[in-house]
């Protein structure tokens, strides 16, 4: 256990499966007592969630916060104000099918709710865990092809991506990127193989809300990173669990590495 990683905090946002038991009636009315329909909507939010990145990021010594529901409950990642079809709450998946009945409505009263029981409390987690932190890493995964609802459908995507915001609005420090990037690449590097060998920076997002938020709030240098699905879960066969394994070792190094830049 590296003694440093107690000043490093890492959010997984969207590893969950789970829905509030009144979101999920809202999503299957008098079916939610259907156990097929039931575990046939909850292994679908799962699968279009972040599957897994709970075990990939998850490390040792760290402070480490795992968000408990879905993100289709309320998307933890996005500004709480955000009512975009991709924003805080969310009416379809990301094929742009439905979660709810045809001719649901989220009354204004509705939304507040849940984003108090939801958004709400998981902000409230990360002020309190990221007192002290010198650096925080959001945890992501990506789908390998752009979906439908996203900015780059159908396009093949890097096997990992880091986010550290923009030049004009850095969530990390712009001189350290390359060497950001360089230190991913090394500590991946049993896995980048065949299509998946691109460490990218920036592409296809260049920032996530999260860090943006906590930056801006705090001051704590942040990034977020994306690994590619394809890695350990063929959309959507069996996981691989040596490769899960693999990847959160090589976070380790990586996120190790990371706070070394630091200083």
């Amino acid at each position: 256990m590296t003694p440093a990683r107690g000043d490093l905090l890492i959010l997984a946002p969207h590893p969950s499966g789970a829905l509030p038991a009144d979101v999920l009636r809202e999503m299957l009315g008098d079916e939610v007592f259907d156990t097929g329909k039931r575990e046939a909507l909850l292994r679908r939010v799962f699968l279009e969630g972040d599957p897994y990145t709970d075990l990939i990021f998850a490390l040792p010594g760290a402070r480490f916060l795992q968000a408990p529901w879905s993100r289709f409950a309320a998307d933890l990642n996005r500004h709480r104000n955000d009512e975009a079809d991709n924003g805080v709450v969310k009416l379809t998946d990301f094929a742009r099918q439905p979660l709810y009945p045809a001719g649901f409505t989220l009354s204004p009263g509705a939304r507040e709710a849940r984003l108090r029981r939801v958004w709400d409390a998981f902000d409230r987690q990360v002020e309190t865990e990221i007192a002290g932190a010198r650096l925080m890493i959001v945890g992501h995964a990506m789908a390998s092809h752009g979906p439908a609802l996203g900015p780059d459908t159908g396009v093949p995507r890097p096997a990992l991506t880091i986010m550290p915001g923009t030049a004009g609005s850095p969530t990390f420090p712009p001189e350290l990127w390359e060497r950001l990037r360089g230190a991913c690449e090394t500590a991946f590097s049993p896995l980048l193989t065949g299509n998946l060998k691109r460490v990218a920076v920036g592409d296809p997002w260049t920032t996530d809300t999260l860090s943006a938020r906590w930056t801006a709030r705090t001051g704590v240098p942040a990034f977020g990173l994306e690994v590619n699905v394809g890695l350990y879960f063929p959309e959507w066969g069996v996981p691989d669990g040596a490769a899960l394994r693999e990847l959160n070792a090589g976070f380790g190094r990586f996120a190790d590495a990371a706070l070394g830049l630091l200083g």
